[in-house]
Order: C-alpha cells, then structure tokens, then sequence
C-alpha cells in the first residue's frame, strides 16, 4: 500500500509516496526549498509542487513544524506567524484537491521511528528528538504517542533550548562537534531530568553524522541512538497518519 507524505521544514520541503508495508520511500523524494517568509498560501504552493511532481491521486499526509490539533496549526516558531491558529487541514486541502491528514513534525517522525525504525519493539518512556532549524520531539510511553510536546522550546540557561542546540545553532555559530555536543549534552540532561526516558531517539538531517557528536556526550543514563529512518522519517510518519496508523 502506498500513500504520500510531505515534510514541512523550515528550510526544505520535501515529500514522495510511501511503501507503507516496509516503511520505506516508494520513489526518489523530490525537494523544494522552504519560502522565505514562509506564508500558508506560499508554503501550500510548494506543497502543490511536490505533490504534482508525482502527479499522485488520493489521501496526502503533511508535516508541520509547530503544534497541529484538529487539522488547526497553533503555533509557528520557525514560520510565517500567519499559521498560528489556521485551519491548514482546509487550505492544504483545497490546494491539492486530495484528502489531507497534517501533524506536527516531529510527532511524524517519531511514529515512523517506532514502527520502522530505531524504536521498533521498546516499551517505557522514549524520546524522539529532530534536530534541524529547530528540535523537535516526539514522547512515547509504551509506543503510545503523547502529541505536540514540543520540547525543543524549553528554557536552557535563559535561552529556548533550540536557539542553542540545533543542528542551525551548529552551523550559524560555526560550532565544532565538541562544543555542540557540549550545548546538546546540557539539553539532553535537561530533559532526562523532567521525563527520565529509557532512550533518546537522536533524528533530522544530522543523525547521519551521529560517530561526529553522540560519543562525546557524557552523563545521560538514557541510551542514545541514532535515528534509522533518518531524514525520510517525517515523510513515512506523515504517510502513515494519513493511512491511519
């Protein structure tokens, strides 16, 4: 069974059908770059494009990179404040003339990991993080999804943790692995504190670079490990929400 997902991110957006049997991209994932300012209605035409790209017909699952309750965005921290409190479910809908499921980001890419991926099987309490322009998160207990947690925006040492600790921070800052593994090992320990997870899910771009920075972080219990779907993850998890899983 095949259904399309698309990722929303704040730098690409990039989606393709999905083998819903095997977790995996059906096809080669087509990507455009993110508008800037990311507006709905500018956003939504890139949507339109990788979809069309496909030329696919039927159900569409979406990605968003902020808290999506009810089809409804609430929040925008790494986009146009014009989708705080949109109905993105009706205008992605209209555009693409397709049934759409949208979700938050990482809440994507955590359901895909679950299944398919590193956290296949794991029962107690497990934490998916993306790291990319911002972090996001995804918190599972016993597979079961806590929705929008949006751990990224924690305080850490007067800062929202993501401003600090983001593969764009790394890259902004001109950091070295060691001195970002630094910022990211403060987080983690941050958020082991509150949750106390059996395991770290560490996904986004970045996680293909994990032998660069997950040995040099020192003093989580947790067990931390790179994300298997890596940077498909929030495609498949979207495809999978709008399959109803």
């Amino acid at each position: 069974m095949q259904i399309f997902g698309v990722d929303i991110g704040g730098s690409g957006i990039k989606g393709a059908p999905v083998d819903l049997d095997r977790g995996e991209l059906a096809q080669e994932r087509h990507k455009v770059l993110t508008p800037h300012p990311a507006t709905p209605e500018d956003v939504a035409g890139c949507v339109a494009e990788v979809v069309g790209h496909f030329d696919w017909s039927g159900p569409v699952g979406i990605t968003f990179p902020g808290v999506v309750t009810g089809g409804r965005t609430r929040t925008a921290a790494n986009v146009d404040k014009g989708w705080i409190d949109l109905d993105a479910r009706e205008l992605l809908g209209d555009r693409l003339g397709q049934p759409v499921t949208i979700l938050n980001d990482a809440d994507a890419a955590g359901i895909a990991e679950m299944t398919f991926g590193a956290g296949r099987a794991r029962k107690g309490t497990v934490i998916v993080l993306t790291l990319g322009t911002g972090i996001g998160s995804a918190l599972f207990i016993d597979g079961r999804l806590v929705p929008n947690t949006e751990l990224g925006h924690l305080e850490l040492n007067g800062h929202d943790a993501e401003k600090r600790a983001s593969t764009k921070a790394r890259e902004d800052e001109d950091l070295s692995w060691h001195r970002w593994a630094r910022r990211l090992q403060k987080y983690l320990a941050h958020v082991e504190m509150l949750f106390s997870p059996e395991l770290f899910i560490i996904g986004g771009g970045v996680s293909r670079k994990a032998d660069k920075f997950l040995p040099l972080i020192e003093n989580v219990r947790a067990e931390m490990v790179p994300a298997q779907l890596q940077n498909n993850a929030g495609i498949v998890g979207a495809a999978m929400a709008a399959a109803g899983h």
